[in-house]
């Protein structure tokens, strides 16, 4: 069956999309405003539901569960899963046969078709290698309209509705993503999905890769309602629009993919003067939580369940740091994730939220690297992206280990995992050059970059690698 689709399919693709969102939409608000029995109803009864169907389905997961009970098994008893084991066995793992790692591969070296369904049926992504192992993931028809709804009663169930619909009505409904473009990444994947089907071209890309004058002249240009991007990216754009450059007025802010810290976040509603939403994701469950007036993460538990563990995968108790978080996605079922490490360090609120959610409260420790701010050969500051500066180092590196420390204010030193001294060479090589190349783009041509001696270093505090810090952090 081929996967590439006429206009008019799109077209029908979304209107079928849309009524199966309304009717998820409604099946979260009720469920939600029953209050919090209902919702831990729904989330037994769905977990439930996903572990019957991944025994059955699944090969991976029967293997996994072999020694367990055919029944009546409780989430808490099933063994923790790992990217690099279910990469592993991607085919065992899947739950229909026609889908393949081989056919997904094929898929993604085409990089036209982002955001485009494979097999009439699913939509791709991957996950960046930062953590050694690049994650592939496949998303059904239903775990797709289950993040739209989420979003939706999002929007419309708290105080985002009036600056939405002001964003809709006042100004065309236009929005702008600024993320990393060109492959196959959940953000821009999902959002072209989103986009196609669509009658009027109301939604951009742009790429965070780009100088940051070239987005502001573009984001100038189009005038976006909607504007949504990475924490930081969103601070170097703050910047721009406190400082007269870039002069837009978006309704509603949305930020994910990093931590954004509350300082971060006061800073970015106030240079914008609009709604700013926080968003929880993952490459593996597009939509963990979100923000609330407090400050805190609110999970879509039912549909989303998270676990926070320490080191010895025991459960911490609400108020504690936790180690990591395991992640149960209710919603996939092509590809279930089940007890899966997601790496993220969380805080549990202790006290009901005093915005009033029902839903439980969380603060995540994510990914915490710096803006680095570098002197252009004519003296002037230069401040970059680092998710700009990991996508370059991810694809030149195939997603290997590495993390990037500013030593100077043009200095880059590079620290690489690889032993092997041909390899280190190989990606050193590799990624010097794509560093160049970019740095060339930016008006910086004149940073030196080294391989530095030492590997990674991770963060002490965290127990997680930070893979790009600034000279006042090294």
């Amino acid at each position: 069956m081929s996967d590439r689709n006429s206009p008019g399919d799109d077209i029908a693709r979304a209107s079928l999309d849309w009524w199966s969102t309304f009717a998820r939409m409604c099946e979260v608000a009720w469920t939600r405003q029953c209050g919090r029995d209902a919702i831990v109803a729904a989330t037994a009864q769905r977990t439930a539901d996903i572990i019957r169907f991944t025994r059955e389905h699944s090969r991976f997961y029967r293997d996994a569960w072999s020694r367990l009970p055919a029944d009546a098994v409780a989430l808490e008893t099933l063994p923790i899963v790992h990217k690099r084991d279910l990469m592993a066995r991607f085919d065992d793992w899947v739950t229909d046969r026609t889908v393949t790692r081989r056919g997904i591969n094929a898929f993604l070296r085409n990089k036209t078709r982002v955001g485009t369904p494979f097999m009439d049926r699913f939509v791709v992504w991957k996950s960046s290698g930062s953590s050694g192992e690049p994650g592939i993931y496949v998303q059904d028809i239903f775990a797709l309209t289950t993040y739209d709804a989420l979003l939706a009663v999002q929007i419309h169930a708290g105080t985002l509705a009036g600056p939405y619909a002001q964003g809709v009505l006042g100004q065309g409904g236009r929005a702008a993503l600024v993320a990393a473009t060109g492959d196959h990444f959940a953000s821009v994947a999902s959002w072209q999905r989103l986009c196609r089907g669509r009658e009027w071209p109301v939604a951009r890309v742009l790429s965070v890769m780009d100088p940051i004058g070239k987005i502001v002249d573009e984001l100038n240009a189009f005038k976006p309602a909607f504007l949504a991007s990475y924490p930081t990216t969103l601070a170097l754009l703050a910047t721009e629009q406190r400082e007269g450059r870039l002069r837009i007025a978006p309704t509603c802010v949305w930020s994910g993919g990093e931590c954004l810290v509350p300082a971060m976040a006061a800073s970015i509603e106030d240079a914008f003067a609009s709604a700013l939403v926080n968003e929880y994701g993952a490459s593996e469950c597009m939509s963990i939580g979100y923000s609330c007036r407090g400050g805190w993460l609110h999970v879509n538990v039912d549909w989303a369940v998270l676990e926070p563990v320490d080191r010895d995968y025991q459960p911490t108790h609400p108020g504690e740091h936790s180690h990591t978080v395991l992640l149960t996605n209710l919603a996939n079922r092509i590809q279930p994730i089940i007890r899966y490490d997601l790496g993220d360090s969380v805080i549990e609120n202790p006290e009901p939220c005093a915005c009033g959610s029902p839903l439980p409260a969380i603060r995540v420790e994510g990914r915490r690297d710096d803006v680095l701010a570098l002197r252009a050969r004519d003296g002037h500051v230069v401040r970059l992206s680092p998710l700009a500066l990991t996508t370059v180092v991810e694809d030149a590196t195939v997603g290997r280990r590495f993390q990037l420390v500013q030593t100077g204010p043009d200095l880059i030193a590079l620290r690489l995992e690889a032993r092997d001294a041909r390899v280190r060479d190989a990606q050193w090589h590799a990624a010097e050059q794509a560093l160049h190349d970019y740095l060339a783009l930016q008006s910086l041509d004149n940073v030196r970059l080294s391989l530095d001696v030492e590997p990674p270093v991770v963060d002490l505090r965290s127990g997680k690698l930070r893979e790009v810090i600034a000279a006042d952090h090294a």
